[in-house]
């Protein structure tokens, strides 16, 4: 049986970037890659300009209640046209230009206007004042968005500031999602005696958005080797990634290992040395990836988080660490006996984190709280309030 970071390895080992291709700037492309460096064709600001309202002047020439013709007034958008010489100023705005001949700017809230063509300056400005230099945000030829940044609504301005309406981008990897078993029945329906709903199949749709993923959810399997052969050949043929929750154990109904070998799946491993989730499968065929995740939701939702989740970044062209793990302290005693590594719903409280009240793999409702896991070792562990755990984070929105 394998332990957790050696299957995860496997994992990663086959999971490969998807081939970076032009995206157009819109709310879709949100959460993708940027596949190559973005330089600016512009410097910006494109001229030296004022950062407040008020008087453009030579600083050298104010003096303490200093009064000077104003020559000028330049609004934003306007290129000025006199250049200021001894004893003048320009009046200008926020983010107009400042003029030649001009070395600071005096906010208007520190001056008096006895006229329109004259103007008080009521302090000595420095050289400098209120005045970003030409190109000191990005200059021309400059990268100023380095490959493997994600698309944020930042990244979109700042693109547009250098004329960039697509961009080179990994795509977000397509993922089908099947639930398998006869007990199963959709969230719509009422169960009838001994069925029970389809939770897994809403729950790994939203996992998959989250991690950044194209989710697609074809439906629930029976248990059946040709309805689960057809399901398996759909979700081969339409996504990167094929998810199956349920029928990986070893029961008489488990038929899961069996069709996907079948269907030409290379199964590389089959149980992983972790509670929740031990029988949990990973194949491929070809350049796709699938995960058989247990039945239980609990199950099935740490499997991804440990398995699916890093895949999906490593395709999507995300450089942050696969799964990374934290070190935190505990708000709470917290005691237990696992006969394995285990994942125990935990919440992060401010700096520490909380083990939370969970009864096992099928009981979901613990995770509604849930932010983290508790990475517990085997065995018996007590542990008093202040001791430090480690911890794997939960994302709740999109990353």
């Amino acid at each position: 049986m394998l332990e957790v970071s050696a299957a995860r390895e496997i994992v990663l080992r086959h999971a490969k970037r998807l081939k970076a291709d032009f995206t157009a700037l819109m709310s879709s492309s949100l959460g993708q890659v940027i596949a190559a460096d973005v330089a600016s064709d512009v410097d910006s600001p494109p001229f030296d300009k004022s950062l407040m309202d008020g008087y453009a002047v030579r600083a050298a020439d104010v003096s303490p209640t200093a009064e000077l013709t104003v020559v000028e007034e330049i609004p934003a958008g306007k290129m000025p046209t006199k250049t200021v010489g001894p004893g003048e100023a320009v009046r200008l705005f926020t983010g107009a230009p400042i003029p030649p001949g001009a070395d600071a700017v005096v906010m208007r809230e520190k001056t008096d206007s006895p006229s329109a063509d004259r103007v008080v300056i009521r302090e000595v400005p420095t050289a400098g004042q209120f005045i970003l230099r030409q190109a000191t945000e990005m200059k021309v030829g400059e990268t100023v968005i380095p490959a493997g940044t994600v698309l944020t609504p930042a990244t979109f301005g700042l693109l547009a500031s250098v004329g960039k309406t697509t961009v080179p981008a990994y795509p977000q990897p397509k993922v089908a999602v099947v639930a398998t078993g006869d007990e199963l029945v959709e969230p719509n329906r009422r169960p009838k005696p001994g069925q029970i709903r389809n939770s897994n199949g809403p729950m790994l749709t939203a996992q998959v958005a989250l991690a950044g993923g194209l989710p697609r959810y074809i439906g629930i399997a029976t248990d059946r080797e040709d309805v689960l052969r057809s399901y398996i050949a759909e979700g081969l043929e339409i996504a990167n990634v094929l998810i199956l929750a349920g029928g990986v154990s070893a029961g008489d109904f488990d038929l899961v290992p069996k069709v996907l070998k079948d269907c030409g799946v290379t199964a590389h491993f089959h149980h992983v040395k972790m509670k929740p989730g031990k029988p949990l499968l990973f194949g491929t065929k070809g350049d796709k990836l699938v995960f058989g995740l247990p039945g239980n939701p609990v199950s099935s939702f740490v499997g991804f988080e440990l398995f699916v989740k890093p895949a999906l970044r490593v395709m999507g062209g995300h450089i942050d660490p696969p799964t990374a793990t934290q070190k935190l302290t505990l708000s709470e005693p917290f005691a237990a006996n696992n006969n394995r590594p285990t994942y125990h719903p935990a919440k992060r409280d401010g700096d520490g984190v909380r083990g939370l009240k969970w009864f096992g793999s099928p009981d979901l409702r613990a995770m509604l709280d849930a932010d983290a896991f508790l990475v517990l070792p085997p065995g018996e562990v007590n542990y008093a309030a202040g001791a430090v755990v480690e911890v794997l984070p939960i994302n709740r929105t999109a990353s």
